[in-house]
């Protein structure tokens, strides 16, 4: 299946492969981010699995990422570069200096770079690779389940690259642009987000099995109870605070329980635990500069 994009015919100087989608994707790094893309780009027809590649030094990880995605890995990151055309940077933060260090004498004009490496600024980017045709993405891991909702930011003069992005990233959730001093934010409350649900659907789990729930209806209740409050947020567009307050009647169960959490200071501490990521996303990112 092939999708032209909305700019086709409109964008002048270098292009994502003729602004026609299926794209030839590099992948630098095949961790299991990476893979979640590969799979549901491959999928949804944006990525051409024959022309694109991953590496990645460990062999475990090349193995795993090929027969997830039908894309072919290789050790260097060299071989990724000069075969695709769309460079997608998912590595740890603390890697990223040596890999753009090692791919920089390889960048050409026809390549755009999308790092999801956590605090790496377009900055940082720029200077490592020599090029201003770059863009910025914090995903999330429920893209593994097409799920995900992501932040990015674009720096480049061709109108198809951030019709590429919006395009790739939609297609495993919910993608917002943003200015690129908010994605540090973006990090530290839907990038690290995931981590705080699971805490806190364990947290139900164990307080149904506590009041006597076998520990298996415990989680599955707990985990459809959080789905289901999000999704009354998304679909409906009410305040979560309505929301809460019309299951909150007078005197009843559901008031006792958000006494209780407001006695342990649970909002308070929901939003240090976003503060406290955002912070270190921005450390890691002086640290990589």
């Amino acid at each position: 299946m092939m999708f032209v994009s909305q700019f086709a015919g409109r964008a002048k100087g270098p292009r994502v492969t003729n602004d026609v989608f299926p794209l030839s994707v590099g992948f630098l790094g095949a961790g299991q981010m990476a893979t979640a893309l590969a799979a549901a780009w491959a999928k949804a027809g944006l990525l051409d699995a024959a022309k694109s590649r991953a590496a990645d030094p460990f062999a475990e990880a090349r193995s795993k990422f090929e027969s997830a995605t039908g894309v072919p890995a290789v050790l260097t990151n060299a071989d990724v570069v000069q075969a695709c055309d769309v460079l997608v940077l998912a590595v740890k933060p603390q890697v990223v200096p040596a890999v753009l260090a090692e791919v920089q004498p390889h960048i050409e004009s026809r390549h755009f770079v999308i790092s999801i490496a956590a605090g790496i600024t377009l900055d940082t980017l720029a200077s490592g690779l020599g090029t201003a045709r770059l863009a910025r993405v914090m995903p999330n891991t429920p893209c593994l389940v097409n799920a995900s909702a992501s932040g990015y930011s674009v720096r480049s003069a061709n109108p198809s690259d951030a019709a590429a992005v919006a395009k790739l990233f939609s297609a495993v959730g919910v993608a917002h642009a943003l200015p690129e001093h908010l994605l540090d934010a973006v990090t530290g409350l839907s990038g690290s987000g995931p981590a705080f649900v699971y805490l806190f659907i364990e947290a139900l789990a164990d307080g149904g099995v506590k009041c006597g729930l076998p520990r298996a209806t415990a989680q599955a209740l707990a985990a459809q109870t959080v789905l289901g409050a999000a999704r009354m947020v998304l679909e409906t567009g009410t305040h979560p605070g309505a929301l809460k307050d019309a299951v909150a009647s007078p005197g009843g169960t559901t008031i006792a329980g958000l006494h209780a959490l407001e006695r342990a200071a649970f909002r308070a501490a929901a939003i240090d635990a976003v503060e406290a990521a955002t912070l270190r996303a921005r450390e890691l990112g002086k640290k990589s500069s």
